[in-house]
């Protein structure tokens, strides 16, 4: 029988922070301190091989040592081994029931999807119906510019038979938009293309069209939505009343005073006052190069 002397020195783990720790053979079966986590622990018993890679486990004061069932201390390698792999195991089994559960619930959960994005979310913020302004009584539609009374307070009239309020005035460049409904297409709007390439070009200017001025002449288009509330147009080039004074432009905006008469069956008119937001005009659009077509050449 051949006796085997113990290592002087071994490495053994914290039970409670894993911390590496080395001690002498001596010290085995002793209580230190972890430099650690400062818990008193019992160093194992140093391994009989020299050549053992294994790091051994110690057990903290008051509590028993792991042993294996052959009665022998687990190395601390092997148990980290082994938390590693049921952990693995155990977040392949979460994953594969996640998957599992989405694949069941499929239709439940993309239909849900849908219906927060398309369906009574959206229904229930349904834009408002149009205002509905009368017809006012204090103005009248027509064709002599020396008739035609603009009263001082914000324009109103008639499109399409139906009472038109200005709620938004705007300049850009040259074209004058007097709209009842803020965004989108509006419900009832005008809009007088006056010949300006910038909207400040027409401070304290006036312009005067009668029916029989010949063209050229700033083109008017009138804008209402029929029972669909589709947007409708027509444009207006000749045969119309239109007064128009523009006070000086200040801070992005130019006030002014309108009249307008147009020849539609309906008998539309605008009459009052706007202060218009100034804007700029769309940049030009570029010009395409012109190719040169090569000419044909002469049968040889």
């Amino acid at each position: 029988m051949v006796w085997c002397e113990p290592m002087s020195e071994f490495k053994f783990a914290c039970p409670v922070c894993g911390q590496h720790i080395t001690a002498d053979s001596s010290n085995s079966g002793g209580q230190i301190n972890c430099p650690t986590c400062f818990q008193k622990i019992i160093v194992p018993q140093a391994p009989a091989n020299p050549d053992s890679k294994l790091i051994l486990s110690a057990a903290q004061v008051g509590k028993p040592r792991p042993v294996a069932a052959n009665g022998e201390e687990f190395a601390a390698e092997h148990i980290d081994h082994r938390k590693s792999v049921v952990a693995t195991i155990a977040l392949v089994v979460v994953v594969c029931a996640a998957g599992g559960a989405t694949f069941a619930f499929r239709d439940k959960i993309f239909k849900s999807n849908q219906a927060s994005s398309n369906g009574p979310g959206k229904k229930a913020v349904a834009a408002a119906p149009p205002k509905v302004y009368p017809i006012p009584t204090n103005v009248n539609w027509t064709m002599d510019l020396s008739e035609a009374t603009i009263p001082d307070a914000t324009a109103v009239g008639s499109i399409h038979a139906s009472g038109f309020f200005c709620e938004r005035a705007t300049l850009q460049g040259g074209s004058l938009t007097l709209r009842q409904g803020r965004s989108g297409p509006a419900d009832l709007g005008i809009t007088v293309q006056l010949f300006a390439k910038q909207g400040e070009e027409l401070s304290g200017k006036s312009v005067e069209i009668k029916p029989d001025r010949v063209p050229p002449v700033p083109k008017i288009i009138l804008r209402w939505k029929d029972e669909q509330q589709k947007a409708v147009t027509k444009n207006f080039t000749n045969s119309y009343t239109l007064k128009v004074a523009f006070g000086d432009a200040a801070n992005g905006r130019i006030p002014g005073k309108i009249y307008v008469s147009l020849p539609d069956e309906r008998k539309s008119f605008i009459a009052g006052t706007f202060n218009a937001e100034i804007r700029k005009p769309p940049p030009p659009k570029p010009k395409q190069p012109v190719t040169q077509q090569q000419a044909p050449r002469p049968p040889g």
